[in-house]
């Protein structure tokens, strides 16, 4: 058994939640799994606890609280009653209060004028700061897909979370990379609460990855690191990151993925590339 690592987070995302997949990821020092109250059909903790009840107390388990079952489909709601009910489920599904619950792309729900949406903010926010005071959770954050409407609406007034959630890799795009540096720097988080995920941009099998070769942005030597792993490496960086949440039901896919973590990047080369970002989308601003 590996020694544990906190940079990976196993994401049960997509996963057919399978049990050899978390005993294989503690088998590889990956103790920390990242689900949500609406994944699989909003069945995703009761499948978690069915498939490795035994096993859940050797996991950090972070979940996300935002998107509710509504007649034949998904609605998102920031109501503060609502959330706690969810936090209250997500306990009793798992059989173990969750280390961590996300706010879920609050974004979703921040419409009309930024006073208004920084009040809904600031309510849904406290709503899962009270849950974590009651122990129905360790910690609280914010996971959001799309941070760009965030920063604005962040001030001393709302409750600071411990950890955020963003988009991470080579396709998140320049401005979700600032509006999560913004984000963070707003609440003065640290890069070990800044957490990745998405590292692939949703797959790892995208053409682009035949045309574009990331492993120009590893440190040489790099020899035998594919593809796949540079991707995920570089992720790290893009932006600064501590955790990177990355979704498999594949061992080995996992043990690559750990395997990548023994490189480093090439922040010269990262910082090129950021400026190239930054001129692109200047041009198209013009």
């Amino acid at each position: 058994m590996r020694e544990r690592d906190p940079r990976i987070v196993l994401g049960l995302h997509r996963s057919r939640y399978e049990r050899r997949i978390l005993t294989s990821a503690l088998e590889l020092g990956v103790e920390a799994i990242d689900t949500s109250f609406n994944y699989h059909g909003f069945l995703a903790h009761t499948a978690l606890a069915a498939a490795g009840r035994d096993l859940l107390s050797r996991f950090q388990i972070s979940t996300k609280v935002g998107f509710f079952p509504a007649a034949g489909r998904a609605e998102h709601s920031l109501d503060p009653d609502r959330l706690r009910e969810a936090v209250e489920q997500s306990n009793r599904d798992l059989g173990r209060a969750p280390d961590l619950v996300f706010l879920h792309n609050p974004e979703r729900s921040l419409t009309g004028s930024s006073e208004a949406a920084q009040d809904s903010l600031g309510t849904a926010c406290a709503a899962v700061e009270r849950a974590a005071a009651k122990g129905l959770c360790g910690g609280w954050g914010i996971s959001s897909w799309d941070p760009r409407p965030l920063p604005g609406l962040v001030d001393a007034t709302l409750p600071r979370p411990d950890a955020v959630m963003v988009r991470a890799g080579l396709l998140a795009g320049i401005d979700v990379l600032k509006a999560s540096e913004a984000l963070a720097a707003r609440w003065d988080l640290n890069p070990a609460q800044l957490w990745g995920m998405s590292p692939f941009g949703g797959s790892t099998t995208q053409s682009l990855w035949d045309e574009l070769d990331p492993r120009v942005f590893i440190q040489e030597p790099h020899d035998g690191l594919s593809a796949v792993q540079a991707t995920f490496r570089v992720a790290y960086s893009l932006p600064r990151v501590g955790r990177i949440a990355v979704g498999t039901d594949n061992p080995t896919h996992l043990q690559e993925l750990v395997n990548a973590l023994r490189y480093e990047a090439n922040t010269d080369i990262l910082s090129a590339y950021r400026r190239l970002l930054r001129e692109q989308r200047d041009r198209q601003s013009l």
